[in-house]
């Protein structure tokens, strides 16, 4: 293959290659500048770390993006916008699970629909507490109205049993069991978490706990590609039922010859109306020869989601796969296509990819050629191949009192407004 000629990545050929696919990409600072902002944390900085090379020298690195965190920014590209929940036109159709609340007309129906948080956007995706705990929407009347109209009922048996004696109470304390016990019933029955257990059919006859036996799993990868395909792509947990399938793609971002500087910045209140004063904050930034992200796509696993037993289908079809490895692709390629904000002071755009490993090299020494790669995943005829439901998008619903809760007052410590030195929470 020639220096100028480059190797074209699709999904068909990708899930039928060796295990596993390396795609690496260097990035450098948008404008031409020499330092950028990695992750850290206050009070701890970012990470520099002492890598050994094969001619016994150690090499400064910089994490400048975990693969928990790539994998946020990679969920990121989906959506048309930092606000904006709704998943670009590219990506129309594929499912994904929503947290709705909103307010209830007279009749007990949910007039316009507020988006709270997505299965893109939460970092235990489609495990998250915000779906598993919900009810899943099945037209536009929750069930919390029943709900609320059975324990207002209870409440009153209740005022009246403590006028009563004898065999007359024992009556209204067996009819307010019942309605509390219909309450809860109605409850179970329409949470999302619900769903998942009777569609993953991981509940033991004659028990309350769940667990996927071993025929079960195919039941488990199904499902979960149904509801949230993402979640199959960059990892799952739920620890309640012992579930957990590892990331398909991980990514890294790191800086080869790093050195830490170190500047500081001033907040200034000229009205004088914050308890904080005047306070001078540290910045972490980094220089580097090198900034590099590290795509790995772990086929083997991949594979392991589904496969052919005679003329029947195990877990994930052929068709299903592709498409997972399709938005692999085209969330790399998306990330990669134009200058992207890691964080307010890392901002970088992308030279070149290539894929195979990359070998260390001396710096100033010749970089070994590596063959330059094209990514074309094709994501629009692998998502209509795929078998999605007609109705991709699962709302669960909470009641606004529930899922707002007045936050206590805080104490206002010093902030640096410029350094976003966080994480975001993966599962």
């Amino acid at each position: 293959m020639s220096e100028g000629t480059k190797k074209t990545i699709t999904p068909a050929d990708t899930l039928k290659s060796e295990s596993p696919l390396v795609l690496t990409a260097r990035f450098e600072p948008v404008a031409g500048l020499d330092r950028f902002q990695p992750a850290g944390f206050p009070e701890v900085g970012h990470v520099i770390y002492k890598a050994p090379r094969e001619n016994g020298s150690l090499e400064q690195v910089c994490i400048v993006d975990s693969p928990a965190s790539m994998a946020n920014h990679l969920e990121s590209v989906c959506m048309r916008g930092a606000h904006d929940f709704e998943l670009v036109d590219e990506l129309a159709g594929m499912p994904h699970v929503r947290c709705v609340t909103g307010k209830l007309n007279d009749d007990g129906k949910l007039a316009d629909r507020e988006v709270v948080v997505t299965s893109l956007t939460e970092g235990h995706r489609i495990a998250s507490s915000y779906f598993i705990d919900g009810e899943r929407l099945q037209g536009d009347s929750p069930n919390i109205i029943r709900i609320r109209q059975l324990n207002d009922e209870a409440k009153k048996l209740k005022g009246k049993a403590k006028n009563l004696n004898g065999e007359e109470k024992k009556k209204v304390e067996k009819e307010i069991k019942q309605k509390e016990d219909e309450a809860k019933q109605i409850k179970i029955n329409a949470s999302f978490q619900s769903t998942l257990i009777r569609e993953f059919g991981i509940e033991l006859p004659g028990s309350s706990k769940a667990h996927p036996p071993t025929e079960k799993w195919w039941n488990v990868f199904r499902t979960i590609f149904q509801y949230d395909p993402n979640s199959l792509v960059h990892g799952v947990l739920f620890p309640q039922w012992q579930i957990k399938i590892p990331r398909f793609l991980t990514a890294h971002l790191e800086a080869f010859g790093a050195s830490r500087v170190d500047r500081s910045g001033v907040k200034f209140d000229r009205l004088g109306k914050t308890t904080s004063g005047q306070p001078i904050f540290a910045v972490d930034e980094t220089t580097a020869s090198e900034i590099r992200a590290t795509f790995i796509l772990d086929l083997a696993l991949l594979r392991s989601f589904g496969r052919q037993n005679g003329e029947k289908e195990l877990g994930l079809t052929e068709k299903q796969k592709e498409f997972l490895v399709a938005l692999a692709l085209w969330k790399i390629d998306r990330l990669v296509a134009a200058p992207f904000r890691f964080r307010s002071g890392c901002y970088l755009r992308c030279s070149k990819v290539t894929e195979g490993e990359t070998v260390p090299h001396e710096p100033g020494t010749q970089e070994p050629k590596e063959p330059k790669v094209e990514l074309q995943p094709n994501i629009r005829k692998s998502l209509e191949n795929a078998g999605f439901p007609a109705k991709p998008i699962t709302d669960v619903y909470w009641p606004r009192e529930e899922l707002y809760r007045e936050g206590q007052e805080e104490t206002v410590t010093a902030n640096n407004d410029e350094d976003e030195n966080d994480e975001e929470a993966d599962g």
